[in-house]
């Protein structure tokens, strides 16, 4: 038997070299198996090895989504002005300088301060004098006709896993409030937070309660919902396209730039940011949408709008 004895396994110390060699081992193999899932999943290891979020059951954390180009397509203000416009609350030639503004905005995917402002101030100067219900019940249709197949099917997705979490859902965004609130409903979110327009007696007046929410606005109304709330801002997730709402992103635990400007973009990779881009074509078709839909739409949009223009002419 003797003879046989260097069949017989031996058991040896582990050297530091074999305790090396066999973390080395099993860390390859881990590895190896997490770029399989992550190709099977079509997403990047990273992705993989981040945490559960958002953590279930965590009703001290929620989360605000900026709106325009974040969680819809555009910008809701230039939707509401088009359906406005088709029953007759204004002339052509808004339409006109409404349609050139959503092109430039698709086309850039950033928002023009200028091109905000001017857009505020005509919705402002249309709605003077109109009962908040009218405008409520109108924007209640506007949406069905232009703003609900305009929806980013990935930041819906996200938002719903927030709410699959147990934890509240807020839209934050420069648009007016009535349209927010409207969009929230409609998606199911808790509430939004957004512009506020005077009124007396139900009517508006053409002016605004304080200034827009925009930039480091939407930060200090964040802020003031947390207090209101009971949240814990570290453990409370953003998401926006816009370097102008880096103050809000700032703001909590987990910012996350989505379909983000150039700006933004820069910004959240110094600070290692979560990022989402649903516009290309590879994060397009992991959500469902045709990225010649999109090519398609964009097209069709700034057609309209030289369409408009020469006509104006």
């Amino acid at each position: 038997m003797a003879a046989l004895g260097w069949l017989t396994p031996r058991r040896r110390p582990a050297t530091a070299r074999s305790v090396l060699a066999g973390e080395a081992a099993a860390e390859a193999a881990q590895k190896t198996a997490l770029i399989a899932e992550a190709e099977e999943l079509s997403v990047t290891p990273a992705e993989l090895r981040e945490p559960a979020f958002p953590v279930a059951g965590d009703t001290r954390a929620a989360a605000f989504f900026d709106l325009d180009n974040t969680v819809m397509q555009g910008a809701a203000i230039f939707h509401f002005g088009r359906g406005l416009y088709k029953r007759k609350f204004f002339q052509r030639r808004e339409l006109t300088r409404f349609a050139w503004q959503q092109a430039w905005f698709r086309l850039a995917g950033v928002e023009d301060p200028e091109h905000m402002q001017d857009a505020r101030d005509s919705a402002l100067s249309i709605v003077k004098g109109h009962q908040v219900s009218e405008l409520m019940a109108i924007g209640e249709e506007i949406y069905d006709e232009y703003m609900a197949d305009r929806i980013w099917p990935g930041t819906r997705a996200l938002a719903q896993a927030h709410l699959d979490a147990g934890q509240k859902v807020w839209l934050v965004t420069a648009a007016p409030v009535e349209t927010a609130t409207i969009i929230a409903r409609r998606l199911g979110l808790t509430g939004a937070l957004g512009t506020v327009a005077e009124s007396v007696d139900g009517v508006y007046t053409g002016r605004l309660v304080g200034e827009p929410l925009h930039g480091p606005a939407k930060a200090e109304a964040v802020r003031a919902l947390a207090v209101a709330e009971g949240l814990d801002l570290e453990r409370c997730a953003a998401y926006s396209d816009s370097h102008n709402d880096i103050p809000m992103l700032s703001l909590v635990g987990h910012p996350y730039a989505i379909n983000p400007d150039s700006k933004l973009r820069k910004h959240a990779r110094s600070l290692d940011w979560r990022l989402r881009d649903y516009r290309t074509g590879r994060k397009a078709a992991k959500v469902g949408i045709p990225a010649a839909a999109g090519v398609g739409a964009l097209a069709g949009g700034t057609a309209a709008a030289v369409a408009l223009h020469r006509r104006r002419r």
